[in-house]
């Protein structure tokens, strides 16, 4: 089938459009908001007035880069949720006035899925079952993947995401919001062994972070205490440190998962999946352990609405839609398999 059909996202701080056509996206529209750099973290009402200000010109956009008009369309994709419940409002009342204006079927898409599904945007594609390591500011998953559609979440977070540890770590440490990429980039620099921090002991395949962050700041404020300008003068290191810490601890589950599921098809999604150490530490491991490992392009870890395209593809081909009664939901399970 060569369905055409326009997606928007809109789960959190970035809006954004996309069309798929017979399964390969040919459009991708983001509009970062900058707003909430100076408040050190998203504030959501202003997120919800930046996705109206946005969402008309970034959906135009992403028609007229697919050379797509709106009667062209099979169908309107929206993320459903998780996420923040005033942004997610925007684009599903968007998306439910879009489709019945023109007639056509509504998909309601969630939000981590999509996430995983970007690994089906761009060759190669992992094999089924595979296992996929989800990590974002608000969620960390491990996730088999039995099929597009259908995915079992084996390992979470009992606490903070590791994409909010990265943040919260580099708010203490005096660094801007976004803190995460920042922590990335001095950590290149450092020594990651330069200091070390203790595992959170958590039961089967779940995570905790909570006890890292107070670990980090007790072990700052005695460091401060001996010298004020310690931060300063050792942050490479500080940065190499901790994000060696959170890799560790993440890594660590992932390779008890794959002994434990008998998997070795690897992936990882989430915008902490962008994170440059992760990535070069997972791809190292999967050569140890004969790992087939996919890490999605740059552009498809952070949100975006080409991961809600592909996975409104393979939702249209199963004819599942919604009705216009469909409601935002800011804590969305998964919709397949769940533990």
């Amino acid at each position: 089938m060569n369905q055409t059909i326009l997606a928007i996202e809109s789960s959190c701080d970035e809006t954004s459009a996309a069309v798929v056509q017979g399964g390969k996206v040919i459009s991708n529209i983001v509009a970062t908001q900058s707003v909430h750099e100076q408040y050190g973290g998203v504030v959501p009402e202003l997120a919800s007035r930046a996705h109206q200000k946005h969402i008309v010109p970034v959906i135009d956009q992403a028609l007229k880069q697919a050379g797509i008009k709106k009667q062209d369309l099979d169908a309107i994709a929206f993320t459903k949720g998780p996420g923040l419940l005033g942004a997610l409002l925007v684009g599903s009342s968007f998306a439910k006035s879009m489709a019945q204006s023109l007639g056509i079927p509504l998909i309601g898409i969630n939000h981590m899925q999509a996430h995983i599904l970007a690994h089906f945007i761009d060759e190669p594609h992992p094999k089924f079952p595979f296992l996929c390591l989800t990590v974002s500011g608000g969620h960390t998953q491990l996730v088999v993947v039995h099929d597009h559609l259908t995915m079992e979440v084996v390992g979470e977070t009992q606490d903070d995401a590791v994409g909010e540890a990265f943040d919260k770590t580099a708010k203490i440490i005096g660094l801007p919001y976004p803190g995460g990429p920042l922590i990335d980039k001095y950590a290149q620099e450092g020594n990651p062994l330069a200091y070390e921090f203790p595992d959170v002991s958590t039961t089967g395949l779940n995570f905790s972070f909570s006890g890292i962050k107070t670990a980090f700041l007790n072990f700052l404020r005695k460091e401060v205490q001996k010298d004020p300008d310690f931060i300063k003068n050792n942050l490479p290191d500080i940065c190499a440190s901790i994000q060696h810490t959170l890799i560790r601890i993440l890594l660590k589950k992932l390779k008890k998962a794959t002994k434990q599921y008998k998997i070795s098809e690897i992936a990882i999604a989430g915008g902490v999946s962008a994170n440059s150490g992760l990535r070069k530490t997972l791809q190292e491991m999967g050569k140890e352990k004969g790992w087939n490992v996919y890490i999605p392009k740059f552009e498809y870890c952070t949100d975006n609405a080409a991961m809600i395209a592909i996975t409104a593809h393979y939702k249209y081909l199963k004819g599942e839609f919604e009705d216009l009664t469909v409601t935002s939901n800011p804590r969305l399970k998964f919709e397949g398999i769940n533990q």
